[in-house]
């Protein structure tokens, strides 16, 4: 096991019963990276009412929060140099904080000043929560707030140079952790053992900033995105299935819906997976320019799929052929996801104006908004019939 360098401080800690539900936010943008919930399960007309709590957290970040449970979780960093790392554990019901564990940055935590330390998304199996920083602290804590392991990569791998700050979120699957640190200089993917923490394998990746997170394909393949396209990853051994190599975005990620990967690539370019066999090399179904999305990520569900661009544009793709449908200005701008059920979209700017837009064949309205008068820079979360959004500082919990 690599040196580590790690200063625990247990602040609180409470410890009920933990009733995993089906409708849970386990990875960044959810199942596939989709950011697609069951059809009728948010609130469409929105008040100040509908906030249910607002929580003041430990520090700041923009890392997308995890719902599992009864539980919610996110992490922050503070200090002059933000090397002081929290994973924090809420009541998803109250918004009570639970527990705050943290320990301190081994790696650099020099960032861009509208990004932070904390940027990473962390991911659950249902029974642990593996969290990263862009100081390539990893670590992962039970649901009780029990340490379970931790890793400063850099140690091993001190040759990281990305200015900006890294990005890039956790995935869990057959029991291994896929790490993306993706970068200008010594640029590589980690499979990490779950259990313990250690290498399974170790992938050299194409040099170049990148801030674009996994997607599973099926349980054991991921995707990974780079500047020079996609690689499905077998998550036992790191070894390759397919590749894509048109090239994709490094800032918007990939979504998979349905068997088919939607990937920011000459706009967005459909891959549709062998449905007998993911592993097998995809066929491209279609490619089209006028879906390019900015900084958020595309969003799929129904028969649709949406993209917002760098000026607010909200665009409705057809699935099936890619043409698109409509186009609609929003408030912007934009650097999280939004969410959608197929009817309507979420979309939270970041001056933080949530606003609920109805989606027809024809066109899109807005039919709701709801300020919440803070910075949102994150990616939404939905689970259990509520939508939470962090915040530099705080968590809002909307809905239920």
């Amino acid at each position: 096991m690599p040196r580590l360098k790690a200063l625990l401080i247990a602040i609180a800690l409470v410890a009920p019963s933990l009733r995993v539900r089906a409708d849970e936010w386990l990875e960044f943008r959810g199942v596939g990276g989709a950011s697609r919930v069951k059809e009728g399960s948010l609130p469409v007309e929105l008040s100040a009412a509908d906030v249910r709590w607002s929580v003041d957290l430990p520090g700041r970040g923009l890392s997308g929060v995890l719902v599992v449970g009864d539980r919610a979780f996110v992490t922050t960093s503070e200090g002059p140099t933000q090397d002081r790392l929290h994973l924090v554990c809420l009541s998803a019901s109250t918004g009570k904080i639970l527990w705050d564990r943290q320990v301190w940055a081994t790696g650099r935590t020099m960032c861009h000043p509208k990004t932070s330390v904390a940027a990473p998304t962390p991911c659950s199996d249902g029974k642990h929560v593996y969290a990263i920083f862009s100081s390539n602290d990893l670590v992962c804590f039970d649901f009780d707030g029990n340490l379970q392991w931790l890793r400063g990569i850099t140690y091993d791998y001190p040759n990281v140079s990305n200015s900006l700050g890294m990005s890039s979120s956790l995935l869990v699957t057959a029991e291994t952790v896929i790490v993306p640190v993706e970068n200008d200089s010594e640029s590589y993917s980690l499979g990490i053992d779950a259990a313990t923490g250690e290498n399974r394998w170790r992938l050299d990746r194409p040099k170049g900033a990148n801030w674009t997170s996994p997607v599973i394909l099926k349980p054991g393949l991921v995707a990974l995105q780079s500047k020079k396209g996609i690689d499905a990853i077998r998550a036992a051994d790191g070894s390759t299935a397919w590749s894509y190599a048109d090239g994709a975005d490094t800032v918007s990620s990939s979504a998979l819906a349905d068997g088919v990967l939607y990937v920011p690539s000459n706009g967005i370019t459909a891959l549709t997976l062998d449905p007998a066999d993911p592993e097998k090399q995809p066929t491209q179904a279609w490619r089209e320019n006028t879906l390019s999305p900015a900084t958020a990520s595309c969003v799929v569900a129904g028969d649709a799929l949406y993209t917002i661009n760098g000026a607010g544009v909200l665009t409705a793709g057809d699935r099936a052929t890619g043409k698109r449908r409509w186009q609609l200005r929003l408030q912007g701008p934009y650097s999280g996801t939004p969410v959608t059920d197929g009817k309507h979209l979420w979309a939270v700017n970041e001056a933080g104006l949530v606003q609920v837009v109805e989606l027809g064949e024809k066109e899109g309205k807005v039919v709701a908004t709801l300020d919440l008068g803070d910075e949102i820079l994150c990616s939404p979360a939905a689970a259990d019939g509520a939508l939470y959004v962090r915040s530099n500082t705080k968590l809002h919990k909307i809905g239920r």
